[in-house]
């Protein structure tokens, strides 16, 4: 078991990353309602009606919940897997491009280097165009001014970096610097990132069908507002406090679909899109240290 993890009460009591500030209020509109019903109880009104169980059943609100969740979790993990897809693909064409093109010329290890920050710089305006965000600052260190500057006037700046590296990639097997198989290679792994690029749109520009949406909140208003006239009968002073708590999972499990189903955000249930950023940034300046031994032992022969 890992020191550094959690625990097991202290998740359960967090606050942050989780779904109450956003449900609450449903919560305690839901529990006051039901305290308000215990107290029409108590001046013996007739509030008790039991039938209204059969309005919503709860095998149904429970299989449209799970269904809600589940696709959510599905553009959750798809994102997921897209931006590990996307890492691989940048670390393999890095270390092709480092090690595969040969440098005739002494300024080809700068225009390398500048290729070789192209690639994290893809993933981040990737992050940024996800996210709705303008090209900021983040760029700046792997980028040309000019092509800073470029970026900025791009509707999809991470297709404008995807062309300067493939353009890279070309001009380099016009100088015979890599063959045609080496040139094929990579450039479907530039293939294989724009898939990344289309498949995270994809999932950014389908919500949830509207209809869908309203539908199960509708129902599930119904049926909380419904629950304290089928227990105020026997649980009479404590309807409240067992209405909120029904509530509480099921808004919160609905709450949960919502909070995930777009998994690019800044919110604490989004991929960690900085840090893998931030990563693959690292992984290019490590390999910008090591030297290729291929070449030299060229030049040594």
């Amino acid at each position: 078991m890992s020191v550094d993890r959690p625990s097991w009460f202290k998740i359960a009591l967090q606050v942050r990353g989780s779904v109450i500030p956003s449900i609450w209020p449903r919560v305690l509109l839901c529990g006051g309602f039901g305290v308000f019903i215990s107290l029409l109880h108590f001046f013996q009104l007739p509030v008790s009606f039991p039938i209204l169980s059969s309005i919503v059943p709860s095998i149904v609100l429970g299989l449209l919940l799970v269904f809600r969740t589940n696709t959510a979790y599905e553009r959750f993990w798809e994102g997921r897997r897209m931006w590990g897809t996307l890492n691989n693909n940048i670390r393999n064409l890095a270390r092709q491009i480092w090690v595969a093109i040969e440098e005739k010329d002494p300024q080809d290890i700068a225009f390398k280097k500048s290729a070789l920050r192209l690639l994290p710089a893809f993933a981040v305006t990737l992050k940024l165009h996800l996210r709705q965000e303008s090209v900021n600052s983040e760029l700046e260190l792997l980028t040309s001014p000019s092509q800073y500057q470029k970026l900025k006037s791009m509707n999809n700046p991470p297709l404008e970096i995807a062309f300067w590296i493939e353009d890279y990639l070309h001009k380099q097997y016009e100088r015979n610097c890599i063959d045609v198989y080496q040139l094929t290679g990579m450039k479907e792994l530039i293939n294989s990132m724009i898939d990344v690029l289309g498949g995270c749109e994809r999932i950014l520009k389908t919500p949830i069908p509207l209809a869908y949406a309203i539908h199960l909140k509708q129902l599930l208003l119904v049926y909380c507002l419904a629950l304290p006239f089928q227990m105020v009968k026997d649980l009479t002073w404590g309807t409240g406090l067992a209405v909120a708590l029904i509530s509480f999972t099921l808004f919160g499990i609905e709450e949960i679909g919502i909070e995930i189903e777009n998994p690019f955000g800044h919110d604490v249930n989004d991929l960690p899109l900085d840090n893998i950023c931030a990563a693959m940034q690292r992984n290019i300046d490590d390999l910008i240290t090591l030297s290729p031994s291929v070449h030299e032992h060229l030049k040594d022969n």
